[in-house]
């Protein structure tokens, strides 16, 4: 190296070290007012913002109390320059301009319009997965994002990854209302030889369900799926209050199985002056064969129908879920029959067994459906 090529790389070296000294002295401990102090505890404190977000906010806590930009790049593994950036970042911008900076400084690769261009896009469209907003993204502003990149820009835009919730085709908010009402009123003027039981049709197939389930990392977990597309069909009452259940497994689900049912019910409740059923309106409950079964002057079932289009007012739909999850997910049965004796095993054995602990997931807590709260996918 010559001496003059020397010299030069001596005096930048000496500009840079002044640049530094100069910057750090302008860093006074305690800039911070109360205000940005605590928002900038509630971003590093905060366990919904993102890592890097956090980062930022303890580094300026850090530089209010004293400490120098050397010390805290070594806490938190970073430059010293990276620090004099959030620090010069905050005081141009503020919190807003802190966070959207990425984890390691750099300004983010859309504009602020197009990022609300984007969540415009992603809100209305409803995409299932990062492929169509990476080409949208490239297409529209072209910059090109990974898929780890995209997961990033959709956290820092407050997106989250979530499923539809399953609402009624029509919710009547003053039907609902006015069940709700009705059961509860049933309720607390029920006598002790009253029962209120719920009834609905299950059809189990004896298939394989998938679920998901904790496995290490790098594992590949599979299933076998099973040989038949064969069904159960299971008619059945639960009485939320001891948790009796009461079916039968007809070849198929019509006015006769309710019949076959409604008999059941009054044998398994011989000294019940009166037997309410709550059930849907499917058409067999309503059959000219059962009207006339139930106008008998002796006939203790009593029925109380749903709103239409109102399953999640009916416990027993849960208690199908309570199933599903015990004897099809992630199980494989090679035969017909030992699925159908684990269901029978489920409704015998584990369902009064367990009784006590799955009480609160088969529960009475009706809500009321408003489509208003939701954004409905069409």
């Amino acid at each position: 190296m010559s001496i003059y090529s020397d010299s030069k790389v001596i005096r930048n070296s000496l500009v840079n070290l002044a640049k530094t000294i100069h910057t750090e002295a302008m860093i006074k401990p305690h800039f911070l007012t109360s205000t940005q102090r605590t928002e900038l505890l509630k971003v590093a404190r905060g366990r919904t913002e993102l890592h890097g977000a956090g980062v930022r906010a303890n580094a300026l806590i850090l530089l209010d109390k004293g400490w120098s930009c050397a010390e805290i790049s070594e806490a938190f593994l970073l430059d010293d320059d990276t620090i004099r950036e959030f620090y010069k970042r905050y005081l141009e911008g503020g919190l807003d301009h802190l966070i959207t900076y990425d984890w390691q400084g750099r300004p983010p690769l859309l504009l602020r319009s197009q990022e609300e261009q984007l969540s415009t896009w992603i809100a209305a469209d409803f995409p299932s997965n990062t492929t169509p907003i990476i080409a949208y993204i490239l297409t529209n502003f072209g910059v090109e994002y990974s898929h780890s990149g995209c997961l990033s820009l959709l956290h820092r835009l407050k997106f989250t990854y979530i499923r539809p919730k399953h609402v009624p085709k029509i919710a009547d908010e003053t039907r609902q209302k006015a069940f709700i009402a009705h059961y509860e009123a049933l309720l607390n003027s029920q006598n002790v030889d009253e029962v209120v039981v719920f009834v609905d049709a299950v059809h189990p197939e004896h298939q394989s369900r998938p679920a998901f389930g904790w496995a290490k990392l790098g594992e590949k977990v599979a299933l076998k799926s099973s040989s038949g597309r064969q069904r159960l069909n299971i008619h059945g009452a639960i009485a939320l209050e001891t948790g009796q259940f009461t079916a039968n497994m007809p070849e198929t689900v019509n006015a006769l199985s309710s019949f076959a049912l409604f008999e059941k019910l009054e044998a398994a409740y011989p000294r019940k002056r009166a037997i309410h059923v709550f059930l849907d309106n499917a058409a067999y409950h309503h059959a000219k064969l059962l009207q006339i079964w139930l106008k008998r002057p002796d006939c203790r079932i009593k029925l109380h129908f749903l709103p239409p289009y109102c399953p999640h007012l009916n416990p027993i739909e849960r208690l199908w879920g309570v199933m599903h999850k015990n004897v099809t997910h992630n199980k494989s049965y090679q035969k017909f029959k030992d699925f159908s004796d684990a269901v029978d095993a489920f409704f015998s054995q584990k369902l009064p067994q367990n009784w006590n602990v799955w009480r609160e997931a088969i529960s009475d807590n009706f809500r009321v459906i408003k489509l208003d709260q939701f954004r409905v996918l069409n």
